[in-house]
């Protein structure tokens, strides 16, 4: 029987609760926009396979609940998450405040070459918006991650952020593969490129 996929990779999409990280995952897996999403109790996951570089990798997008009498429930996804995205809405200055709380969630309870990447959901509210982009590169740059601006509504970027994050998740594992990090069965060693640190 044919591999359906070459690599299995697990996002995690962390962030305060409003921020659409549903809408953001429903948008990417099934290519839907719905405004009446009921808030995520807990946590729930969807699954997409892309492909990138020739090689077939299935995503397990996980979301959590962003109220914090979940955060107990939710801890248990960390584990074992290659890629996370850090949501906030521009159009709420709180959920951009937070954002260092949750890179201290991902620190407490994430593997620590775990990939990151900052995303600012929303961007399609202009007139509503309280977080410039200059704001959201300066904290991704001074939390060394990559920055993302998207739209769940429009579908703005979504497709370009998570190929980024995925991306950025495979290289990392190559590199650590090569490193001794990861153990790949000889099949898939003679697959892998050389990649320079």
């Amino acid at each position: 029987m044919e591999k359906q996929f070459d690599f299995l990779f697990k996002l995690l999409i962390i962030g305060d609760s409003g921020v659409g990280k549903t809408c953001i995952i429903f948008r990417f897996v099934e290519n839907k926009f719905d405004p009446c999403f009921i808030t995520t109790i807990g946590i729930d996951f969807k699954i997409r396979t892309v492909e990138i570089g020739g090689r077939r990798i299935k995503l397990q997008v996980w979301d959590t609940a962003g109220q914090e009498r979940f955060q107990t429930i939710t801890a248990t996804c960390y584990r074992g998450a290659q890629g996370i995205m850090l949501v906030y809405d521009v159009t709420d200055e709180k959920s951009f405040k937070n954002i260092p709380k949750w890179i201290q969630k991902t620190q407490e309870l994430s593997s620590p070459n775990v990939q990151k990447m900052l995303v600012a959901n929303k961007c399609d509210l202009e007139k509503q918006r309280q977080i410039t982009r200059e704001r959201g590169e300066l904290l991704a740059q001074d939390l060394d991650i990559r920055y993302a601006e998207i739209s769940a509504l429009s579908n703005l970027n979504v497709e370009d952020a998570f190929a980024t994050l995925t991306q950025d998740v495979l290289n990392n594992y190559v590199c650590s593969t090569a490193e001794g990090w990861a153990t790949l069965t000889v099949e898939d060693t003679a697959k892998q490129p050389c990649c320079a640190l």
